[in-house]
């Protein structure tokens, strides 16, 4: 019989534990990449023990690269921004922006201290009413005071995703079916061509109207923000439409072969066949619809003046107060990141249905 050496069994388990310590971190690496913490991944392998030099290398690419363009562009923006003057002034530098996204903050704040007091107010003379025996006289109203900054933001994130569920609603059936059937595709490939290019400033007057005509005043929804969705739904419908179109249209033929021998019907045919292979475009039109119907919103709302950030914009572009630049930039910062979160969202869904590095 031959003797084990303890020492080696160590070894043994010490590189199990690594090697399964590296699987964890290769299968979290996929979840990295879509939230952008790419960088994460070499991190843990250095700390896990992997080739430190060929990790630091990563870690640089991955974080110290970008945050290195950050400070230039943070520092280039600095020196350049007071030499612009314009009639508000010079243009404000990051020290200046930033010290109004605390402003913003403090705002909403305030703003929250007046509604909680309006509310007591209210169920305290509503008590004394109740207690005189005047309950006839009692009332429920509902504070009506200024949008706060992130008012004005969830308003937006609101109206994208109506506006985008409704064209998903309407471009998904419709390219399946115009991938399908090249009749179909015949009829509305003249529309899209048409409509495709169409500004939403050019939208925008024809939605306002149609609105006010058909909508009543006392609906689910305002009719601002009911003017906005729409015209979000008519400028980011068309991305879906035609990556759904072309993901059904270029579906294997083989498997169209196969669904005809066994002699599918249409609805088990799109839902066992079509949808599955197509997934992958059909999500990659969401994310630009997605995109699109930020884009359009923001301008929308500041050309119609419905709440939102794009009004916040033209209000403050409006107010023409020394801090108004500043506001301005936090809002442009904002908008932009939201604009890639939104991005990430829709790139995390793909990720969890599509098994395809065609993203």
């Amino acid at each position: 019989m031959t003797a084990i050496d303890p020492s080696d069994l160590d070894a043994a388990a010490r590189e199990e534990r690594k090697q399964r310590t590296f699987t964890r971190i290769n299968a979290a690496d996929k979840w990295f990449q879509v939230l952008g913490l790419a960088w994460l991944t070499p991190v843990l392998k250095a700390a896990a023990g992997d080739n430190p030099k060929a990790q630091t290398k990563e870690i640089w690419r991955l974080l110290g690269v970008p945050l290195l363009a950050i400070g230039l562009f943070l520092v280039a923006w600095a020196s350049l921004a007071p030499t612009v003057q314009t009639s508000l002034g010079a243009i404000p530098g990051p020290a200046q922006v930033w010290e109004q996204v605390g402003n913003l903050h403090e705002d909403a704040q305030r703003e929250k201290e007046k509604e909680a007091a309006f509310y007591v107010r209210q169920d305290e003379r509503n008590a004394k009413l109740i207690a005189e025996g005047n309950s006839d006289r009692v009332k429920q109203r509902v504070y009506t005071g200024k949008p706060t900054y992130y008012d004005q933001i969830w308003t937006s994130i609101l109206t994208v995703f109506f506006g985008f569920l409704i064209a998903s609603a309407v471009a998904i059936p419709l390219g399946i079916a115009a991938g399908l059937s090249p009749t179909v595709n015949a009829a509305i490939n003249p529309l899209i061509q048409i409509f495709k290019p169409v500004s939403p400033l050019a939208w925008l007057p024809i939605v306002t109207m149609v609105v006010s005509a058909t909508y009543a005043a006392d609906g689910w929804f305002a009719k601002s923000f009911l003017t906005s969705a729409i015209t979000v739904t008519l400028c980011s419908l068309w991305p879906t439409l035609i990556n759904t179109a072309l993901g059904v249209a270029s579906i294997d033929k083989d498997l169209v072969s196969v669904s005809k021998v066994l002699k599918m019907n249409t609805w088990t045919k799109i839902t066992k066949l079509v949808l599955p292979s197509a997934l992958p475009l059909i999500f990659t039109g969401l994310r630009l619809s997605l995109g699109v119907g930020w884009m359009v919103l923001i301008a929308a709302e500041m050309l119609a003046q419905n709440p939102g950030l794009g009004k916040f914009v033209w209000d403050e572009f409006q107010n023409g107060s020394s801090q108004s630049l500043a506001k301005i930039m936090v809002a442009v910062f904002t908008i932009g990141i939201i604009g890639f979160l939104l991005d990430r969202l829709m790139y995390a869904i793909q990720s969890m249905f599509t098994f395809t590095n065609n993203r």
